[in-house]
């Protein structure tokens, strides 16, 4: 089911992101989240986390991939090639500019200075979504669960080096062939009187 919306409301959201999106892919999801599920209602933090999860599963960068999918499922194709667009565009003009002046200045103080001086304020924003991230987490699976599936999952991407993509997509694996749970007795006798 498509969501109405438009693809100039879907390209100035993603442009907002592509222009304050510093530090790549990753950080630009916290401002994804910001355009997509609180100001616009486009997903809710469920939906938009499968979309997350399953973006991180495919070859690619995520900062196109998550861009590409919801403007597909809020305006279609036009929405998709707007929302990517919008995503790239503010990329594609800084890289240009900010190379140029970088050759030229490289060894000025305050050149060197400006992306050290981002990277707290990238930190923030992620250490804000994996906050929201785990309390969702541990209002669905509980504490102890989340907290364990955290350890572990971290200790097979950062200790044994195994891609996330491969992580999440044990898990979605895990999760649909996972049995089903006994029928409580409601069901039973729902299903019984039909």
């Amino acid at each position: 089911m498509k969501i109405r919306g438009t693809s100039w409301q879907l390209f100035w959201a993603f442009f907002r992101v592509g222009i304050f999106g510093f530090g790549g892919g990753p950080a630009m999801i916290p401002l994804v989240r910001a355009e997509v599920v609180t100001r616009h209602h486009w997903l809710t933090d469920e939906e938009f986390a499968d979309v997350l999860a399953i973006g991180n599963t495919l070859p690619g960068p995520i900062a196109t991939k998550m861009p590409g999918y919801i403007g597909y499922r809020v305006g279609g194709v036009s929405g998709c090639i707007a929302a990517v667009i919008a995503i790239i565009l503010p990329m594609i003009v800084a890289m240009i500019v900010m190379l140029g002046i970088f050759s030229r200045y490289r060894d000025v103080a305050w050149i060197r200075g400006m992306g050290q001086a981002v990277v707290p304020v990238v930190m923030v924003m992620m250490a804000q979504l994996t906050w929201d991230f785990f309390d969702k987490s541990q209002a669905a699976l509980g504490w102890l669960v989340s907290i364990a599936m955290a350890v572990i999952a971290a200790g097979l991407i950062y200790w044994l080096g195994i891609h996330p993509g491969w992580v999440i997509g044990a898990i979605l694996v895990a999760a649909l062939l996972r049995p089903s749970g006994p029928k409580s007795s409601s069901t039973k006798k729902a299903e019984g009187t039909v």
